[in-house]
């Protein structure tokens, strides 16, 4: 398993923008994929979007996200970003990133994936 930090999160106003960034530490990460999710007090935890690490890296979103988030990633320091934008209060949660090393017939699942970071914290005010 690969060690997943994420940074990044913070209190936003409605509206406003927030950049995570996830670095895989300890070794290089070359598995399949890489995702973000997200889980807010009382609820489970959702996917949000991710990205397959090789080649040109095709990329799934949820459809409360599409349009407003987008997912990358930079090969060569290990890391995924998810950029925020156009906030809602419906978006604060902890946002977690989790790494696929096989790919398991999907990205939506939690269960496809094998490691996970410790999350960060999003709050968005009204």
């Amino acid at each position: 398993q690969v060690q997943l930090v994420e940074s990044g999160g913070g209190l936003v106003q409605a509206g406003g923008s927030l950049r995570l960034s996830c670095a895989a530490a300890g070794r290089t990460f070359d598995g399949h994929s890489m995702g973000w999710f997200r889980q807010a007090p009382g609820k489970e935890r959702e996917f949000v979007a991710a990205i397959t690490w090789r080649g040109g890296g095709a990329i799934a979103y949820a459809d409360s996200v599409q349009g407003r988030f987008t997912i990358s990633k930079d090969n060569a320091k290990n890391t995924v970003y998810l950029q925020m934008n156009s906030l809602t209060p419906e978006d604060a949660a902890v946002y977690y990133c989790a790494a696929q090393e096989v790919y398991r017939g999907g990205y939506r699942f939690t269960v496809a994936y094998d490691s996970w970071g410790q999350g960060t914290q999003v709050t968005v005010s009204s």
